[in-house]
This record gives structure tokens, C-alpha cells and sequence, in this order.
């Protein structure tokens, strides 16, 4: 009989280890963790003030290396202000970026319904963009956003030179550049180079808490100072200037304190299990190596089928190994995403071949 919905919910509440990601926490278990970090004389931010909210963004301005930064409630409203202010700045209102972005593929078109902005797509969804690909752009642009990692397609990231050369150019031309560091932080294994100095070749970034980091929510928009105090006033205008935002900020300061420093494990543990991974015939990785803590798995089988083999993978043994899979352009795979973090680290490398192995052989 198929796995149903009820069975899933039986199963994930006595499974014990989980191979993406951190451990799950239910809401009364993150808010114990927060009640325990918590600063017992803090006092509430208001309305983005306070020490609380102005201590945070200080931090976070001083590690990407920008004047100032603003904490708003998510990355969608983040990055069109950003982008707004700096079409405005430039008069221009083109904006060009990968075919993935979350701007063109999760935000419903705000970056046009909300800000007036037009964009311009670089390069194929299934590649990186080139320096090339933006040369050959005829219009004029405001400004030029990059994804590092970009997500869609596995976590993949430019060469350090490739990324020197696009934003050079870019800066010689009057475009500004905005940083969609959402991963930013999976990034500095790679690059061996400080958070500042890879953000200090755009304009603008933004960070996000909530990934890798576990925080609950929350983003972070640095840049130069009179930019963020612009952004404030948009931040106003939508709605995300709410009267306190302490639990986010709370909760991203203990994620930057519990994580930031383990980003180099994750992103080894990835490479790891790419590596041992790659025997198995009926899967392919991309990329491989993993760039970052990322990658994505394709597995060769019926969908449906190695979907409820790894539930009952999940059940015989208290691990997780995915709950979904996506359809991709090739009918004989579909994918999933992984991304290393805490929990990954406690399933030894050498007994997750064993686990796939099993979901193929219950999928037959």
C-alpha cells in the first residue's frame, strides 16, 4: 500500500537522524533555545530602533565590509528596494540577473508591480551567466544582480576571477551591483576569502538567517549609508518596519553564533557524500564536486516509487533522506536538493550508500 500522509507524519515523529540540514525543532523548543540565550536585561527594539536591532546590524554591516545595514523581515522585500533605489540613483530601470532568480521565479513580479523595474535575463537556466552573456546585452542597465550560490541549479558558483571580471565591468559602466548573498555564508570555503572582501565587490548585499543559519526569519540589506537610510523609509512604506522584530533578531544572532563558524564542516561533509554517492549508478550529481554545503541528487526510477521507498527507508531505519522529489526535463530522473548542516554531520558518509541502496532496491 502507498505511504499516505498520516503514515509520513507517524514515521518523521520517530525518526531520529536526518540527512539534510539541522534537527527539526518544534515552535516551544526554538523559543526555550531563545529564552535561554537571551540577554535577560535586553530591551525590545521599537519600530528598528534600540540597541538590540542597532547592535545586530552594526555587527552584520562591519562582517560584509558595508557602511550600514538594515534588518527587514524577509529577502523579498530586501532586494527590490535595493534595487529600486538603485535603478532611481542611475535612471535606468532595467534590471539584469540570472533566469533563476527569486525575484523572476518566487516574488510573483514585485520587482515591476511594486517598483516599476524592468529586467533583463542573462544566460541559460540551466548554466551560470558569463561576462559574455551580459556584454551582449543592448539595453542600458540600472543594475546587475548576482545569486552566490545560485540555488536552481545546484549551488553553483563562478570562479573568483569570473567574478571579479563581471563586476569590474559592470562598475566601469555605471551599473551598480547587488549581491543576493541568501547563502552567502556557504560561499567563503570556496572563494577562501573573508565575507567583506567578497561582498566588497558589489554595491549593495543581502543575507539571509534563516537557511543555514536556523534562524526563524529575517534578512539583512547592507550597502553604502545614505542607501540604507532610504531603504529604511521603504521598509516603511511595505509594511516591514513592524513595532518590534526581537525574535527574529534574537534568533539570527544565535543562528550566526551556533553555525557561522561550522560552515567549513558542512560544506566537507557535501563533498563527502557527493563523492561516495557517485558509485551508485542510478544517481548523478550536479555539480560535483558541490561548490558549497549544496547539491542536487537526480535519481534514475519511478518518481512515485523512490518516494515511498525512502519513507519506508525512513521507517526501517529513523532516517530521513528526502520526502520529495521534483520531475526534471529527463523522464527517467527526478531530483531533490540537499543541503549539510548539523544534523548531516551525525550519519556517518559510509553508511549513506547502504541507505540509498536500499531505496533503489525497495523502488524495483
Amino acid at each position: 500500500m502507498p505511504i499516505t500522509e498520516q503514515d509520513k507524519e507517524r514515521i518523521l515523529s520517530q525518526c531520529k537522524r536526518f540527512l539534510a540540514m539541522h534537527y527539526p525543532r518544534s515552535p516551544r523548543e526554538v523559543l526555550h533555545d531563545l529564552t535561554e540565550f537571551a540577554d535577560p536585561e535586553a530591551k525590545a527594539d521599537r519600530y528598528g530602533g534600540g540597541e538590540l536591532i542597532t547592535s545586530f546590524e552594526e555587527e552584520i554591516a562591519h562582517l560584509l565590509g558595508k557602511e550600514a545595514a538594515v534588518f527587514m523581515p524577509s529577502g523579498t522585500m530586501c532586494q527590490p528596494i535595493a534595487l529600486r533605489i538603485w535603478c532611481e540613483r542611475k535612471g535606468r530601470k532595467r534590471v539584469a540577473y540570472h533566469p533563476t532568480c527569486h525575484l523572476e521565479i518566487h516574488e510573483h513580479d514585485a520587482y515591476q508591480r511594486l517598483h516599476g523595474l524592468e529586467r533583463v535575463l542573462l544566460g541559460a537556466e540551466q548554466h551560470l551567466f558569463t561576462l559574455e552573456d551580459l556584454k551582449s546585452v543592448p539595453e542600458a542597465l540600472g543594475a546587475l544582480l548576482i545569486e552566490l550560490p545560485q540555488r536552481e541549479i545546484g549551488g553553483q558558483l563562478p570562479s573568483w576571477e569570473e567574478l571579479v571580471e563581471i563586476t569590474s565591468w559592470a562598475r566601469e559602466r555605471g551599473i551598480a551591483t547587488h549581491l543576493d548573498g541568501a547563502r552567502l555564508w556557504e560561499c567563503k570555503p570556496f572563494y577562501q576569502r573573508e565575507y567583506a572582501e567578497i561582498a566588497g565587490l558589489f554595491d549593495s548585499v543581502y543575507v539571509s538567517f534563516y537557511k543555514v543559519l536556523d534562524g526563524i526569519a529575517g534578512a539583512v540589506l547592507a550597502g553604502p549609508a545614505d542607501v540604507i537610510a532610504e531603504a529604511r523609509i521603504w521598509q516603511r512604506r511595505q509594511g516591514g518596519n513592524l513595532i518590534s522584530l526581537y525574535p527574529y533578531v534574537l534568533s539570527a544572532r544565535q543562528g550566526m553564533q551556533k553555525h557561522l563558524g561550522r560552515i567549513d564542516e558542512y560544506c566537507a561533509k557535501a563533498r563527502e557524500i557527493a563523492a561516495a554517492l557517485s558509485d551508485l549508478p542510478q544517481i548523478e550529481i550536479l555539480p560535483n564536486p558541490p561548490q558549497t554545503n549544496m547539491l542536487h541528487l537526480f535519481l534514475r526510477g519511478d518518481r512515485e516509487r523512490l518516494v515511498d521507498a525512502a519513507w519506508r527507508v525512513a521507517e526501517e531505519t529513523q532516517t530521513v533522506l528526502f520526502r520529495m522529489l521534483t520531475p526534471t526535463l529527463v523522464p527517467q530522473y527526478s531530483k531533490f536538493e540537499l543541503s549539510i548542516g548539523s544534523a548531516s554531520l551525525e550519519i556517518p558518509t559510509e553508511e549513506i550508500v547502504p541507505l540509498f541502496r536500499r531505496v533503489f532496491e525497495l523502488a524495483e
